[in-house]
């Protein structure tokens, strides 16, 4: 590691130094701390190797598998009895479908756009998030009644409102924009694994005779159990940014950062700022970006509710190999986030015309068509990975992501809703509005990658921007004295608006 010296002072700047503006390191991001003043550069091997140690040290707390797991018991759960058991209607259920994303939608907002600038590590709030759900989890196999249930169901939402916003955040401060769409394709098929698993588990209990607990209790006691060990992991092992990484030393901990610093995103600022909050609600492009019924619907092509758990797990095998296939498609450099995404809406579409317009005879038809229908998942995996590449500047970013996810929220809680009891079992008007919203998703994908093609075209056309080109921070050190140390733009918190450098993946 080495340093520039002329770049670094103590106390004043030299009369006939002519260097730019200097700001305090509060203004600036994290890794302005530890980055200003050097210059750090990674070989193709040095950066190999430190890639892997990330990947084996991150990748395993990604431990999707269960929060995703948690999510679809409902579903599970209507297979093993959870209506008559704990005496609810159609609309009852549907609501405790929508519950979770109501609450999901309420806390979002406050997790996300207010916890990141406190003084606690990502770490401490998702682990404690997930110890409660599991508690919440397990709660549910002593409800007997909608009203239990539906509180339960809250809790978990409000939980979940703090696992994907901050899995989305961490993999931003330690991959580079061209590694988190696979990497976040990697987490997110931890919910094919979740589907098959439940759907073992879920045939075992089917066979289970117990007096007084029925199948449906013990797949929440199972599920909520190993939530519970994931949060204790979670506690001990997640980490919370390169900058405090325990397993990085601290020279691992600067080539961490200057490794991502081709984002031009920094790792973050712990400061709100008002300027990029008002830039996020007034940027186009964000808005373009914020446009658990399976099992009963298999149910309903004729399927026994044995045949119904076992059918599941071929769900799960379906969903991680189209969410291989997306992320590797969008990884291509020719191809990109944009026209992938947009690809992946052709199956979706197809598959969703032909469970309505196949007959109802046609049970091996209509699950196949349905198994099609499931690339409709793979979408929202690559915007999941690609939206931390569309903007920079931290309060932007956590903005951004919470937008986003309150869509997603808003989607999920009116859903359920469109699956009444006098559309079934054919179900042909939610499948058509499925369809339909396939198709107009497909087209605002490609509305939003021409978007940034065009500013891209422009930003390249223009003339490079000086203005962040020479900026120092002052640090104060132990004795009092100052230092004044120049900081690479890439972690002066700058947004994508503001660094004219900043490039948009496609």
């Amino acid at each position: 590691m080495s340093s520039d010296s002329a770049s670094e002072k103590s106390g004043k700047r030299g009369a006939d130094v002519q260097v730019g503006p200097t700001i305090n390191e509060s203004e600036a991001d994290v890794a302005a701390q530890l980055t200003a003043g050097s210059n750090v550069l990674l070989d193709a091997k040095q950066e190999a190797r430190l890639r892997w140690k990330i990947d084996k040290n991150i990748l395993p707390s990604f431990m999707y598998l269960m929060t995703f797991a948690d999510k679809t018991t409902l579903g599970q759960s209507a297979i093993l009895g959870i209506m008559p058991g704990a005496h609810l209607n159609q609309t009852q259920f549907n609501w405790l479908g929508s519950v979770f994303y109501l609450s999901y939608l309420i806390f979002e907002w406050i997790r996300w756009t207010v916890l990141p600038f406190r003084p606690r590590p990502s770490q401490l709030i998702l682990s404690v998030n997930i110890f409660i759900w599991a508690v919440a989890l397990l709660c549910h196999a002593a409800c007997s009644s909608f009203g239990g249930l539906f509180a339960c169901r809250f809790i978990l939402g409000v939980c979940e409102g703090a696992i994907t916003p901050g899995f989305m955040i961490v993999t931003s401060m330690f991959y580079t924009h061209g590694e988190q769409t696979k990497r976040v394709g990697y987490w997110f098929l931890m919910n094919g694994f979740a589907i098959i698993f439940l759907g073992f588990v879920s045939f075992g209990l089917l066979h289970t005779k117990t007096a007084n607990f029925m199948p449906w209790q013990w797949l929440m006691i199972i599920t909520g159990l190993i939530t519970l060990i994931t949060s204790v992991i979670f506690w001990f092992y997640f980490p919370d940014s390169p900058t405090t990484a325990r397993f990085l030393t601290p020279e691992e901990r600067v080539q961490a950062i200057q490794r991502i610093k081709v984002n031009k995103t920094g790792v973050e600022n712990k400061h709100w700022k008002r300027e990029q909050f008002v830039e996020t609600l007034t940027d186009p492009k964000i808005w373009v970006m914020l446009t658990n019924q399976r099992q009963l619907i298999v149910k309903q092509f004729g399927f026994s509710p044995i045949e119904t758990t076992l059918i599941g797990c071929v769900d799960g095998v379906v969903e991680i190999l189209t969410i291989w296939l997306a992320v590797t498609v969008a990884s291509v450099p020719a191809i990109g986030r944009g026209y992938a995404g947009a690809l992946m809406y052709v199956p979706a579409v197809l598959g969703a015309l032909l469970v309505n317009l196949l007959p109802s005879d046609n049970k091996v038809g209509l699950l196949f068509s349905y198994w099609v229908s499931i690339f409709a998942i793979c979408p929202f995996v690559i915007f999941l990975g690609w939206v931390g590449s569309l903007t920079s500047g931290h309060t932007k970013r956590i903005t951004t992501n919470a937008l986003v996810l309150i869509g997603y929220c808003v989607g999920n809680f009116a859903g359920p809703f469109v699956w009444k009891k006098q559309y079934q079992p054919r179900n042909h008007v939610p499948w058509a509005l499925i369809a339909a919203c396939n198709l107009v998703s497909a087209l605002l994908l490609l509305t939003l990658r021409f978007m940034l093609a065009r500013e891209n075209h422009r930003r390249d056309s223009s003339s490079h921007d000086e203005a962040y080109d020479d900026v120092f921070v002052t640090h104060v050190n132990a004795d009092g004295t100052t230092q004044e140390k120049k900081v690479d733009k890439a972690f002066l918190d700058l947004t994508d608006l503001q660094n004219k450098d900043f490039r948009f993946i496609l």
